[in-house]
């Protein structure tokens, strides 16, 4: 199959460990998709909202959708708001904050590790 169209009812929902008030839903990749080199999620930060610090599993880029996300690694903090994204490498420590009193949301997309 060369398309393959997931619906946002039917994305799969999961529980990041190390993460507080986020609910992701895999788009793309994971069990229910044919996708073996990267995965593409979806995920919802209330206000509040953190993933705690750790390192990233493989190269990852955070795309922001909607509301403002504060990222944070090695000593720098940046405050992303709509279409701004980030990249990081493997292995780099990182922090993700809703500091705000609105949801955010944001296109997580990483290679497969």
């Amino acid at each position: 199959m060369s398309m393959r169209v997931t619906r946002i009812g039917d994305a799969e929902p999961f529980s990041p460990v190390g993460h507080d008030n986020v609910g992701p839903v895999r788009l793309q990749g994971g069990t229910q998709s044919p996708t073996t080199d990267f995965t593409v999620a979806l995920s919802h930060y209330l206000p509040g909202g953190a993933a705690n610090l750790s390192a990233q599993p493989s190269e990852t880029v955070y795309v922001i959708v909607s509301g403002e996300l504060v990222m944070a690694s090695e000593g720098i903090e940046e405050a992303l708001g709509p279409f701004d994204s980030v990249h990081f490498t493997p292995g780099t420590m990182r922090t993700v904050e809703n500091r705000t009193n609105l949801p955010a949301s944001m296109l997580v997309i990483r290679t497969a590790s």
